[in-house]
């Protein structure tokens, strides 16, 4: 009963100070028997104390802009002032518009390119694509470009977001393909380039690293196969277009234009029979191709051409005629023959033969070129005696001109 009575007084204490209003006390208690409960503070916004944020002092300003001791540097020993320093900047020109030709270092390889040291205020960046104009296949970037040497770079881009500018070796390259190019043009010069590829119309050539189309009409002695790819083949142009890029090479007409020069008038050469005509046949000597006329390859009447040659068959042939500019050689057979007929009963026998047979025809040659110097070296000495004849002729008026400077001199005084 009085632990009852006991807890009805607290409990009534206990509503009462909850209406008391204390002044600053912000907690309040309530015991019980020995305990005694408290109950958590509730703080208002007006109660908080705001605190001011201190900016920087003059002291931490100062702090922050000192350097260190700042060294008494003399000028005086030096080679060049300011003045001199300054005009030098004014002299330097460093221009970094796009296609210009600036100096450069490569530095670094990085993924996908080199890094390039050409003076501007960022490094310049050379794409692996524009490292060289020729780029075997397979070959590492260190081996199209060297570090620390300095080498001609263009200016392929503007600056981007980071001041750095792309370059490019392969365009300045390019560029100098196509001047030598012209060059060999206008020289008509005979070149040798390797073949990288072939197509179904023809080969493709790197001529001072520029592509070229070889067409498989003016390949001498080949097809166009992928045996052809790596083989180095002497050329001449055909057409050199640089504003559409188009290059157009002969293989054909370099070796004709080669063997032209070997060959003369009485030559003995081997070749193919290509094709039969019914005015002669096409004989391939060499890559060129050379016309053995029905007249010149027998003595005898030929009524059956193909009865005495066929295509692929391989024939010995006498130069007779050239034409070195258009690359067109006249053959005959008819001057191997040991006897009249002999290609018509025997063509084998005649090539058998041909090396010997050649040898007697340009000795018959030789005599009677030289019957006919004879004959004619003859023909002069009797006009010489008949002039001599003349000349002991003391009659002035057997001389037609006798009077004409006397004539002359009368028209004249």
């Amino acid at each position: 009963m009085k632990l009852s009575t006991a807890t009805a007084f607290a409990a009534f204490f206990a509503t009462a100070n909850g209406f008391n209003v204390q002044g600053p006390s912000t907690r309040t208690s309530v015991r019980v028997g020995t305990a005694t409960l408290e109950a958590p503070a509730v703080s208002s916004p007006d109660d908080e104390e705001v605190i001011p944020v201190r900016g920087p002092t003059r002291f931490d300003r100062l702090k922050q802009l000192y350097k260190g001791p700042r060294p008494n540097v003399s000028t005086d020993t030096l080679g060049f002032s300011y003045d001199d320093f300054a005009d030098a900047v004014a002299k330097t020109s460093y221009s970094f518009q796009r296609h210009s030709i600036v100096k450069g270092t490569c530095v670094e390889y990085t993924n996908g390119g080199v890094i390039v040291d050409i003076g501007a205020k960022a490094s310049a960046f050379l794409p692996e694509s524009e490292a060289a104009l020729i780029q075997p296949p397979g070959a590492e970037l260190d081996a199209l470009v060297d570090l620390d040497k300095e080498m001609d770079f263009q200016i392929i881009s503007d600056e981007d977001e980071n001041g750095q500018l792309l370059v490019s070796i392969r365009r300045i390259q390019y560029r100098a393909a196509w001047d030598k190019v012209l060059e060999l043009q206008e020289q008509d010069a005979v070149m040798e380039a390797e073949v990288a590829g072939v197509n179904r119309g023809g080969a493709i050539c790197l001529v001072e690293g520029l592509r070229a189309f070889l067409p498989g009409s003016h390949l001498t002695g080949q097809l166009p196969t992928e045996d052809l790819v790596g083989q180095i083949l002497p050329l001449k142009f055909l057409e050199v277009n640089q504003e559409n890029n188009k290059l157009v090479v002969s293989n054909r007409k370099a070796v004709v234009e080669q063997q032209m020069a070997d060959l003369s008038r009485g030559d003995l050469v081997s070749g193919v029979v290509k094709a039969l005509k019914p005015y002669g046949a096409f004989v391939e000597v060499g890559g060129m191709s050379g016309l053995l006329h029905i007249s010149q390859i027998s003595y005898d009447r030929i009524d059956d051409l193909e009865k005495v040659l066929q295509p692929g068959m391989q024939v010995k042939c006498m130069i007779i005629d050239h034409d070195k500019v258009n690359g067109r050689i006249a053959l005959s057979t008819k001057t191997l023959e040991p006897d009249l007929g002999d290609m018509l009963k025997d063509p084998q026998m005649v090539f058998e033969m041909a090396e010997e047979t050649a040898k007697k025809y340009h000795e018959r040659m030789e005599t009677e070129r030289k019957a006919r110097e004879e004959a004619a070296r003859d023909i002069v000495l009797g006009l010489g005696d008949s002039l001599d004849g003349l000349d002991d002729d003391g009659d002035k008026s057997s001389d037609p001109l006798a009077d004409v400077s006397d004539s002359l001199d009368s028209l004249l005084s």
